[in-house]
């Protein structure tokens, strides 16, 4: 039972790591199926069986987000099943011997891949135009093979390679590069179950997987936004390289003082590509934050603009208007001229100027009635 526990928190972590890349579930598993035990066939075919629930769980997520392009999709599936299905058959047709230190130099491989490539800034622009078939076929072929030899490497190759295209957003490729793991994890298991038969799953390994899997996938979502992609990935580098050196350095037989010296090197890697990390972390950091803060200054530069503008117009139409008013009153207020023989109030108009003004006055009388 306390061994099941364990199988199913291996399964959690490496979701949750899946979860928060966009690779090493498989990778993650089965670096520590074999630290505890595991036969190479057999934990990369108990994976793979895993594997099957959780990527089709995934795939509907991000199907429904539309973090998905079919076409991709499509196009590197299929020959990810070719490739799964001929790795799982050849994984299954050697020995635990030969295959244990095959399995652990893909996978330590893998890894420093992963300590290199977190290492550095993570590029975020995009180019313009289509991912060509004859790429991405290819690119499943080999993505497929290692994976299924390897116990894990489909998002390890298959993500990076689409992220450093430049043609897809990060989302789309993460959905694509799940979605399209159901179908190589499918063949896979197809592939192993005709080379070791239902022996070679291990059914309670495979449930206690699924299950850790199924439940850490809520949580990733949640885990992305809190801890820093790049960090993450140089950590779990560090973590499957040193597991699967161990395998490396008792194959090839290094015993003595050469072996902590070995470890020490490792590790001195491992903390040098976490400082890179780190310091890559900040400069993405301070671009963005340089981003923002020019983007605040051009949005309240216009507003500013646009009040300005507002406000003189608003003082142009008033004085406008004021002017327009002050020569109605002008006009109203002047006196008309009179007219010779007009009657104001019962005053008649003897003469007038020529301008209008009355010479003199003289009282007729009363205005005759009507």
């Amino acid at each position: 039972m306390r061994k099941l526990l364990v199988l199913a928190l291996v399964g959690l972590v490496a979701q949750l790591i899946d979860g928060s890349l966009g690779m090493a579930y498989g990778l993650t598993s089965s670096t520590l199926l074999l630290v505890v035990g595991v036969a190479p066939a057999a934990a990369s075919a108990s994976v793979h069986l895993a594997e099957i629930g959780t990527t089709l769980a995934a795939g509907v997520a991000h199907w429904r987000f539309g973090n998905v392009d079919w076409r991709v999709v499509t196009r590197i599936a299929l020959p990810g099943a070719i490739g799964a299905f001929a790795g799982a058959t050849l994984l299954s047709s050697i020995s635990t011997e030969s295959a244990a230190p095959w399995m652990a130099a893909i996978l330590f491989t893998l890894g420093a891949y992963l300590l290199v490539r977190f290492a550095r800034p993570l590029r975020t622009g995009r180019a313009g135009g289509r991912l060509r078939g004859r790429f991405l076929g290819p690119l499943g072929l080999v993505a497929g093979f290692v994976d299924a030899t390897g116990g894990g490497g489909w998002g390890p190759v298959a993500t990076p390679a689409l992220l450093v295209s430049g043609r897809m957003e990060p989302r789309k490729v993460i959905g694509s590069v799940d979605t399209a793991e159901f179908v190589v994890a499918g063949a896979a298991s197809v592939g192993f179950l005709i080379g070791l038969g239902t022996e070679g799953f291990l059914l309670p390994t495979v449930v206690a997987l699924l299950i850790g899997g199924l439940i850490a996938a809520p949580l990733a979502a949640w885990l992305v936004r809190i801890v820093p992609a790049q960090l993450l990935g140089a950590a779990v580098g560090g973590v499957i390289v040193l597991s699967n050196a161990r395998t490396l350095i008792r194959s090839a037989g290094l015993d003595g003082p050469l072996r902590p010296t070995l470890y020490a090197l490792l590790a001195v890697g491992w903390l040098t590509a976490l400082v890179f990390a780190v310091r890559a972390l900040r400069r993405t950091r301070r671009a963005r934050a340089t981003v923002a803060t020019a983007t605040t200054t051009a949005a309240t530069a216009a507003t500013a603009a646009t009040a300005t503008t507002t406000v003189a117009t608003a003082t142009a139409a008033t004085l406008a208007t004021a002017t327009t008013t002050v020569a109605g009153a002008s006009a109203v207020s002047q006196p008309a001229p009179f007219r010779p023989g007009a009657v104001v109030s019962g005053v008649a108009v003897a003469g007038a100027v020529g301008d209008g003004t009355p010479a003199g006055l003289t009282v007729v009388g009363t205005p005759a009635p009507r």
